[in-house]
């Protein structure tokens, strides 16, 4: 591959990059995938899976509702080792300040067409009787999904593979530039476009994007088959995910096919080490037991950390670099890079195929935090 020209090169195997490769596979560009470690080995492994609709802005709503519902047309062809499993996501009140929120949530979503179930305390228990008593009640979202994603990048990867993409793991890109990648070896590959893929190693590929790195931990338990059904989530989790500044823990937790459960979630800011700090991991395990009191009493098999791309305004950046004339970005997707893979990767082709994407592309575009300098 030293002296390989294509189409397209995407930096990143992560499930983003996967995505990516496959879609434009897909369009018949020659692609080439390069990453330093291995296929969904950063962001990818250290995320839940959670096919998720979310509506902290109405851009956010419309990527997470169009990826979904590409998630849900792909479902019949994924392998059974994705474990794609429709489990739902309960959004749990713990008062009635929350109750009202999840009304404002009904109401929101209904009008856009996603199915929704307001729950009262005695349906909530019903539903999940694990939780501890007292909480107001939730809204349950029933198409919200499960899965698992190192696999479901490499069953992304693999489909490009047999579209004509190559893919080229343990090549460390050194420098990203308009026609080019360098990799860390010497060797080029020469390519039309380049994407930047790489998620929270992003900026250090295109310097000036505004990408934070923020660090988040998940412990999965020993097999408790039963215990939980849907993926469950205080609606405190929003409140916690708007800061864009400040550490947070929040309690979510997923009911895995094995009988597992994978407990989050934290958010750290400037922690740049990737081992476990046990502060953050015992806070985030402390908030899970008062929503599951009976998680305390479960043996973990395994915790673990990972690096997310976070961006300013919590929306990824897809399409354009600015400064640059054939370099693109798909990145700063923060916890939601597993659901808006597919809806990211639609949207990338379409940009370089000259179709007209399904959703509106301008609001994820990289020039809208560059015009935000320019006004500044």
């Amino acid at each position: 591959m030293s002296n390989e020209t294509c189409d397209v090169v995407i930096v990143g195997a992560g499930i983003v990059g996967a995505a990516c490769a496959d879609a434009l596979a897909e369009r018949g560009m020659r692609v080439a995938i390069v990453d330093r470690d291995v296929i969904g080995g950063g962001a990818t492994a250290a995320g839940m899976g959670h096919i998720v609709v979310m509506d902290d802005s109405d851009a956010q709503f419309a990527l997470t509702h169009y990826s979904q519902r590409l998630w849900q047309e792909l479902r019949a062809e994924l392998p059974d080792d994705v474990e794609y499993e429709q489990t739902g996501t309960i959004w749990v009140a713990a008062d009635d300040e929350e109750m009202t929120e999840v009304l404002r949530k009904r109401e929101y979503y209904q009008k856009r067409g996603v199915p929704v179930e307001v729950m009262d305390a005695r349906q909530l228990q019903e539903a999940e009787p694990n939780l501890r008593d007292g909480l107001a009640g939730g809204l349950l979202v029933p198409n919200d999904v499960v899965l698992y994603p190192p696999c479901a990048a490499r069953f992304l990867i693999s489909r490009a593979q047999q579209r004509g993409a190559k893919l080229r793991l343990g090549a460390s890109a050194a420098e990203i530039s308009d026609g080019r990648v360098r990799l860390n070896d010497g060797q080029e590959i020469a390519a039309g476009i380049v994407v930047n893929a790489a998620g929270a190693n992003a900026a250090e590929l295109t310097p000036g994007v505004e990408i934070k790195k923020r660090k988040g931990h998940l412990v999965i338990t020993d097999r408790y088959p039963g215990f939980l059904r849907h993926q469950v989530v205080e609606l405190g989790y929003l409140k916690s995910a708007h800061s864009v500044s400040r550490d947070s823990v929040a309690f979510n937790v997923q009911p895995r096919r094995t009988g597992q459960i994978l407990i989050g979630s934290s958010r750290q800011y400037g922690a740049e080490h990737k081992e476990v700090d046990h502060p953050m991991l015992s806070a985030m395990v402390q908030r899970a037991k008062e929503y599951m009191p009976a998680l305390g009493k479960m043996s973990a098999l395994r915790v673990w950390t990972g690096f997310r791309a976070a961006t300013p305004d919590k929306l990824p950046l897809i399409g354009p670099c600015p400064g640059y004339k054939s370099v693109y970005l798909a990145t700063g997707h923060e916890g939601l890079g597993i659901t808006t893979s597919l809806g990211t990767a639609r949207l990338l082709a379409d940009q370089l195929s000259g179709a007209t994407p399904e959703i509106a592309a301008e609001p994820y575009l990289p020039s809208r935090t560059a015009k935000e300098h320019a006004h500044a």
